[in-house]
């Protein structure tokens, strides 16, 4: 099992299987511009803040996991909580209500950075699309729900950007996304898990309904350089 890297989720990823999709140092990585803002450290214990500052531009926001320690001199926290790590626990969940979902591309970005702006789901970038399969539903050719895949490590493979439309909430379609992605993952011999942030309640109840099982809690922080 990989659960022992999910306490530093973010350098495994970084630096492992998504590495290409990366930039930074042996120590202090992010993705790539145009991904989503998310940074990690070899040693999240001591951070190497000095080497990561050529990779970001000053008063870029960035997701920083996994610190808390003291905010060195030239930075500056945006934001400090924390996220809940959620593993799937169960089989594959059945092939429940059909649903026209569709394969979300390229071509779907715009409506995607759209439908991110209204609900704001986590840190999502334009290409983030890449980082795996994102599924979604559209009403008259509008999308209004979407789920997919972003971080890997081991055989974890993260349930990203789940996120319904307000006017379209309440039909299922984000579970259903979900338990599309769930199947997939589970067929390839991958471990679903996810994150939700301290105090969405609502999303974290609703993840536990489904399969997923608290693992464990992690510190979040959004940083940027002064």
């Amino acid at each position: 099992m990989s659960l022992p890297l999910l306490a530093n989720v973010v350098w495994h990823v970084l630096a492992g299987p998504q590495s290409r999709h990366a930039s930074g140092t042996d120590t202090a990585r992010r993705y790539a511009r145009g991904f989503s803002p998310i940074m990690g450290f070899a040693d999240p214990q001591r951070p190497d803040f000095a080497a990561f500052a050529p990779h970001c531009e000053p008063g870029e926001h960035l997701y920083c996991a996994a610190w808390s320690g003291p905010v060195p001199t030239g930075w500056h926290v945006e934001a400090d909580t924390a996220a809940h790590q959620m593993v799937w626990e169960r089989d594959a969940p059945d092939d429940d209500a059909p649903l026209a979902a569709v394969r979300l591309g390229r071509e779907h970005v715009p409506q995607m950075l759209a439908l991110v702006a209204l609900t704001q789901p986590g840190p999502f970038g334009e290409r983030t699309v890449e980082l795996g399969e994102y599924w979604g539903v559209l009403e008259d050719g509008r999308l209004v729900a979407m789920a997919g895949e972003r971080m890997e490590a081991g055989t974890l493979k993260e349930i990203s950007g789940v996120c319904t439309h307000p006017a379209f909430q309440g039909r299922g379609y984000a579970r259903r996304l979900m338990h599309r992605l769930i199947r997939l993952q589970l067929a390839r011999g991958q471990t679903p898990f996810l994150h939700v942030m301290h105090g969405n309640d609502a999303a974290r109840t609703l993840y536990a309904r489904m399969g997923f099982r608290h693992h464990s809690d992690i510190a979040v922080r959004v940083v940027s350089r002064t």
